[in-house]
This record gives C-alpha cells, structure tokens and sequence, in this order.
C-alpha cells in the first residue's frame, strides 16, 4: 500500500473540522463523568468505549494511524449492535420480551439520558468512516488493535467479575467484551472456561477485525491508486 503523505499546503489545512472536534469532545465531556459514575471505571475497558478514546486522539491529532485502530476494533461489533437493536425496537413494538446485547438500551430502571448516550454505538462507525476517507487507512493498525483487544479480553477473563455474578452495585459491568460467553447473566457452558476465551479471542481476529482490515486495506489501496 502507498504511503500517504500531505504536501506542505495539506498540512496547513485543516483535514478534521474544528466544530466536529469541539462537538465530538464535547460529547466525551458528558459521557465519561456520567459512565463513570453510573458504570464505574471498568466499563471503559469495553473496546468500544476504549475506541471512543482512540478517536478522541485520532480526530484532534488527524491521525490515521488512531483512527484505523478504532475503526479496525468497533466496526464489525457495532455492526451487530445496531442490528441487535433494531430487533430490540421491533419487540419493543410487539410488546415481546427484551432480551440481547442492547436489551439494557430499553431497561426503564436506567435514566433515559443514560441510555441516550449508548446511541454513540450506531453513529461512532460512520464517523470513523469519515475519518478514514479523510486521513486515509494505516495497515498496521490490525496489529495493533489485535494486541489491545486481547490484552483487554485477558484482563476481562482475570480481573473482572465474570457472567451472572451478583454484584451490590447492579450497573458495575460484568462479562466485560464476552469473555465468559455471550450471555450476561450466566456463563457458557459449551467448553472449559479458559479454552472458550481463547476460542474467543481467534473468532474476534478471524471473524471481526481481519476481514475489517482487509476491506479497509483493499480500498486504501486502490484510492491510492488513483
């Protein structure tokens, strides 16, 4: 892939605009207090609040190598969400039980703001998208986001509560990025706790983040090509 490099008139320009900057911090101003508060620290250990943080970097620095990170992580997975939560939606309008990944998204015991503010899922893609179109995509950020993403899934599995514990606080994340399984309220119980999680850790590579790195890859080299 060819190396993107800006001429002395592109480095004086301004690749990110500022208000998308102030808005985008702005936004992280509310979120991370109120999480922190409401959640605890460890929820920004999902690596979807970890990318927020990584985009936080990218767009006031522009740089491509943070935002390919991000968007090489949280694609794919905030794929799945927001097609969790549209299935949500619609069983919130079949009056069907809430059940899923984003069923928390329509527990009325948390405050609408609250939950407003796990919206960022379905527009967070778009925006690392826009990023990319404007910074270009850095290849070894597949490298890179796989080291985080499993050094976070080991801290998960050995340091964090694991699926179905009963916590005094209800809100403190358990089951953090799916290491004990898919379910929150109780662990899988298809194979040996540690073989899961390292069963895990490949699929997330294989199934998420390499196929992201090889689309995102594929059209960095032929806009370069141009």
């Amino acid at each position: 892939m060819k190396t993107i490099t800006r001429s002395p008139s592109e480095s004086a320009t301004r690749l990110i605009p500022l208000w998308l900057k102030v808005t985008y911090t702005a936004f992280m101003a509310v979120l991370i207090p109120v999480y922190w508060i409401n959640y605890g620290p460890t929820n920004f250990l999902y690596f979807c609040d970890v990318a927020l943080l990584i985009t936080l970097y990218a767009v006031w620095a522009e740089s491509r190598q943070a935002a390919s990170i991000a968007a090489v992580g949280i694609l794919v997975p905030q794929a799945f969400w927001c097609l969790d939560f549209g299935i949500q939606l619609a069983r919130l309008m079949t009056g069907a039980e809430h059940s899923g990944m984003t069923a928390y998204m329509f527990d009325a015991s948390k405050p609408p703001f609250l939950r407003g503010l796990s919206l960022f899922h379905g527009w967070l893609p778009f925006l690392l998208i826009f990023l990319l179109a404007r910074l270009g995509y850095e290849a070894r950020a597949l490298k890179q986001w796989t080291g985080i993403a499993w050094s976070l899934c080991l801290f998960a599995f050995f340091a964090l509560p694991p699926a179905g514990a009963k916590l005094a606080d209800p809100n403190t994340p358990v089951n953090v990025n799916y290491v004990f399984g898919l379910d929150d309220t109780q662990a899988q119980q298809w194979m040996p706790a540690g073989v899961y999680l390292v069963v895990w850790m490949l699929a997330l590579f294989a199934l998420a983040f390499l196929p992201t790195h090889l689309v995102l890859n594929k059209l960095a080299s032929q806009r370069n090509a141009r």
